[in-house]
C-alpha cells in the first residue's frame, strides 16, 4: 500500500508533537507526487497555547492547516457534549472523542476525497497503529513507525526546528490533550490537574458528580473526583501512556 502519483493524503494534526512531525515527514516523502492536506479538530478545552503551536507548525510545514468541527457542536466544547449526553467516559468510550473528533473526521471525509490518512502513531505505538488499520482505516500510513521515530524523537525534531513545544507539556502533562482529560482514570493525573489547574479540577469534579461519572480509579475501585485524596498517587505521569488526543484516541493499548 504505497501512495501513487495524483493521490491525496490527509494528515490529522492534533496539536501534539507527534502529529506535527508525521505531517512534516509525509510532506518530505510524498509531496512531489501527492496532494497533502492537514486537518485539525479544534477543542475548546485545550490549552490556549495549542493555537500558537498550530500557527508555528503551519509555517514550518509550508501548508495551511484546515479546521474541521462537528456541525452539531459549533462551539466544539467537551463540556457541552458531556452535558448534552449525560455521559463523560466509561466502557462506552469518551463522548468527546466520539462527537468532537470521530464525527468531525467523518464529516470531513464525507465532503472531501482522500486516498490515504496519516496520524501521529509513534514507533512505540505499532500495536495501536495495527489495531486502527484493522478496525478503522486500512489506508492508514505508518509514517512515524516506519521511520522508527519515538515520541521523544518528535519532541527533539520540533525543538531543533526552533519551535517551542506546547505549554501543556511544560506544565507536566503527558500530551497536548484537553486539560482534565476524562479518558484518564489515574489518581496521579487527576491530582496533577488539581495542583496545576484547580479550576478545571473543580469543574470536572462538579460535572462528573452531577452526571454520575466516576472518573478516577483508586485502590481498585472507581470513585468520584471529589472523593480522591489530594495525596493519592498511581503510576508516575511519564508512564501513563495517554495518547495525544486525535481521532484515534479511543484506541486502547
Amino acid at each position: 500500500m504505497t501512495p501513487e502519483q495524483g493521490d491525496t493524503i490527509v494528515v490529522w494534526f492534533s496539536c501534539g508533537a507527534a502529529s506535527a512531525v508525521a505531517a512534516r515527514k509525509a510532506i518530505e516523502q510524498y509531496s512531489h507526487i501527492c496532494t497533502i492536506r492537514i486537518v485539525n479538530n479544534p477543542i475548546k478545552e485545550e490549552d490556549a497555547d495549542n493555537q500558537r503551536f498550530l500557527k508555528e507548525i503551519e509555517r514550518w510545514l509550508g501548508l495551511p492547516i484546515e479546521s474541521q468541527i462537528n456541525p452539531k457542536y459549533p462551539n466544539h466544547s467537551c463540556v457541552e457534549v458531556w452535558n448534552k449526553e449525560k455521559y463523560m467516559s466509561g466502557v462506552g468510550g469518551a463522548r468527546c472523542t466520539r462527537d468532537l473528533k470521530k464525527a468531525a473526521r467523518q464529516e470531513w471525509e464525507k465532503n472531501n476525497h482522500f486516498d490515504f490518512i496519516v496520524m501521529g502513531f509513534t514507533a512505540e505505538e505499532r500495536s495501536r497503529y495495527e489495531r486502527f488499520v484493522r478496525t478503522e482505516r486500512s489506508n492508514t500510513l505508518n509514517i512515524l513507525g516506519d521511520l522508527g521515530l519515538s515520541k521523544q524523537d518528535c519532541f527533539d525534531i520540533i525543538l531543533s526546528a526552533g519551535i517551542e513545544l506546547p505549554l501543556i507539556y511544560k506544565l507536566g502533562y503527558p500530551n497536548a490533550n484537553c486539560i482534565g482529560c476524562v479518558k484518564s482514570s489515574s489518581p496521579t493525573y487527576w491530582n496533577h490537574v488539581r495542583a496545576v489547574h484547580p479550576d478545571v479540577f473543580k469543574e470536572r469534579a462538579e460535572q462528573s458528580r452531577r452526571i454520575g461519572c466516576r472518573l478516577v480509579k483508586y485502590k481498585g475501585k472507581r470513585i468520584f473526583l471529589d472523593e480522591l485524596p489530594p495525596d493519592a498517587k498511581g503510576r508516575p505521569m511519564a508512564s501513563l501512556k495517554m495518547p495525544d488526543c486525535g481521532i484515534f484516541c479511543e484506541e486502547k493499548y
